[in-house]
């Protein structure tokens, strides 16, 4: 019984990686109603992420579009090795980043540097809190603070990738991270009463 179900799961999944692999290439070739089925798809998942970042929802939906001509734009370069929304998600965080460095949002960062004087945060504090709530926080910080936070919490870069994607240094990155988890402490703790 188990085989069977393992093997049901595993041939849906190949049904559907090859409806998914029909509809990509679909979109390639031009086909407008394959492209609006993508995007159906996609836009629930990828909405969010942009909001994360643009934190207003006229900016977020404004990339999310700018995030879709560019998935248009660069679906045959999508190699098929790894997951495909992972590699769609990265063209969103990446179309956020660079509305960000257009509309210069985190110039401040380099500036504050020495700006204050922080203890560590207290892990505890965050873990006592719900998701909602946390992004809810997120969206709070100074979008220099929100930003890397995002890049390095949720989307899993490192510190040299998240200089390098915002031409800041290293140890700019460290000390946003830094401020951006001191301030989530102290809103948590507030909250906590």
């Amino acid at each position: 019984m188990q085989h069977f179900s393992l093997e049901l799961h595993l041939n849906t999944r190949k049904d559907k990686d090859k409806l998914s692999d029909r509809l990509l290439k679909a979109c390639i070739q031009g086909d407008r109603k394959a492209q609006r089925k993508l995007y159906e798809q996609l836009a629930p998942k990828m909405f969010p992420v942009c909001l994360r970042y643009m934190n207003n929802r006229e900016m977020a939906e404004d990339v999310m579009q700018d995030g879709f001509v560019t998935l248009f734009s660069k679906l045959d370069s999508y190699s098929g090795t790894g997951s495909f929304e992972g590699w769609a998600r990265k063209i969103f965080v990446n179309t956020a980043l660079m509305q960000l460095r257009r509309n210069d949002v985190l110039k401040e960062s380099d500036n504050l540097d020495d700006a204050w004087d922080i203890g560590s945060p207290d892990p505890s504090a965050i873990q006592e809190i719900g998701h909602k709530e946390l992004l809810e926080l997120i969206a709070e910080l100074p979008p220099g603070f929100r930003t890397v936070f995002n890049m390095y919490v949720i989307e899993g870069y490192s510190h040299k990738e998240i200089a390098d994607e915002l031409g800041i240094s290293e140890n700019t990155s460290r000390s946003q991270l830094q401020r951006a988890r001191v301030i989530l402490q102290k809103k948590i703790l507030e909250k906590q009463g």
